[in-house]
């Protein structure tokens, strides 16, 4: 019997299991973690919306057959010679390898970014992001000093403004348990870029640009970041922030381990793939979402959840078909659009060519979290999660 060893629970790695269990083939998951979080959620439980554990799911609840081994690891390399996976707590051997290990924050060489600021990485760095807030003001309560009452968010991308748009909303709240006057809080996203949302069109942009400053966020775009150190952000032109809280979400880049075991990668650590999503260095080696390199006319795919969510039951099915001999079935990224919340209630964003602003892009927004669960693991997950991240 083939080894099937499946090197993270995100997205890719999840949909890819649950195809695999669909298809009754043993496999072997290594994930840091025992449940699966839903990235895309997360600025929520960083901005103050929830309790965190909310925005994840027990591995157990979606893979639930015997034959589904979950490993508890943190992957540490990859020998592709040996055909061997390497973590903190042991040594797994694979026939067939599948590779989800997601993204790591990229600094683009910004001095002092990585060590001075906070990022939404994962469950614990978005609890600690929202800990780090309120701990603020309860500092500025306790001295004064109005610079715990500075959030500087770094990128004006999904991310950031999500980020942003949560903090608009539970920055009132926070003021009113401390005895703060909002006007006193300074809430900045710096861009470099000269427009916020660049994935949306212009009239999305006003509208999302214009529901934040009307709520009291100061969005400062061409201004570009030149260094960070604690507690102060300095900018080109030789200005400097100072800021109780620096949070970056300006890139992703792929798990390092990809370019440290030697596959072709783009300059966002990336492995390249084939049309079937097969390492091009390794027949024997698929590679999925954050972490694939996969060009369609010519031009790579963005790496976003709606890819990783779709290229999981296709690397299931080859996978499979390679065990067996069979054909290959090539991948095909079919964009639905993009949909980003501005706060609880609002939201803006594209689905095909047809733009939505206000409370309807912020129900579809709800709604794809719950296809999501449905394709995930059906009507029984859909009932036991839907009220967790459903919020409007």
């Amino acid at each position: 019997m083939s080894k099937i060893l499946i090197l993270g629970a995100g997205y890719a790695g999840m949909m890819t299991a649950a195809g695999l269990e669909k298809n009754s083939e043993p496999f072997t998951l290594v994930n840091k973690n025992s449940y699966h979080y839903m990235a895309t959620l997360l600025h929520e439980a960083a901005g103050g919306r929830g309790n965190a554990m909310n925005y994840t799911v027990p591995i157990r609840q979606v893979l639930t057959k015997p034959t589904s081994t979950i490993v508890e690891d943190e992957i540490t390399s990859i020998d592709r010679e040996k055909k061997q996976v390497h973590g903190r707590n042991g040594t797994y051997d694979y026939d067939w390898l599948v590779v989800t290990l997601g993204w790591v924050s990229e600094y683009f060489g910004i001095p002092g970014m990585a060590e001075n600021s906070l990022s939404i990485m994962d469950v614990d760095s978005a609890v600690n992001i929202r800990n780090h807030i309120e701990q603020e003001f309860q500092k500025y309560k306790e001295d004064g000093d109005k610079r715990h009452l500075t959030i500087v968010i770094g990128g004006a991308g999904l991310t950031g403004i999500e980020l942003v748009g949560e903090l608009v909303d539970w920055l009132p709240e926070l003021c009113l348990k401390y005895g703060i006057d909002r006007k006193d809080v300074d809430l900045q996203n710096i861009e470099a870029m000269p427009t916020i949302l660049p994935m949306v069109s212009e009239t999305l942009r006003e509208v999302a640009a214009r529901t934040l400053t009307e709520r009291g966020a100061r969005l400062r775009t061409n201004t570009k970041l030149v260094k960070v150190e604690p507690g102060v952000v300095h900018l080109e032109g030789g200005e400097a922030v100072e800021a109780g809280t620096i949070v970056w979400t300006g890139g992703v880049r792929a798990n390092p381990i990809l370019q440290q075991a030697g596959f072709t990668v783009d300059r966002r650590g990336r492995a390249k793939v084939n049309e079937y999503l097969q390492s091009v260095d390794d027949p024997h080696i698929f590679i999925g979402g954050d972490c694939a390199w996969f060009e369609e006319n010519g031009r790579p795919i963005p790496p976003t959840a709606q890819a990783a969510m779709q290229m999981g039951p296709v690397l299931a099915e080859n996978v499979t078909a390679a065990i067996y001999g069979r054909p290959l079935k090539p991948f095909r990224f079919h964009n639905l659009g993009t949909l980003a919340s501005l706060g609880r209630e609002v939201g803006v964003g594209q689905v095909g060519n047809l733009p939505v602003k206000g409370v309807i892009a912020a129900m579809m927004k709800e709604a794809s979290k719950v296809k999501y669960l449905w394709q995930l693991g059906g009507m029984r997950l859909t009932a036991d999660k839907t009220t967790d991240v459903v919020h409007i």
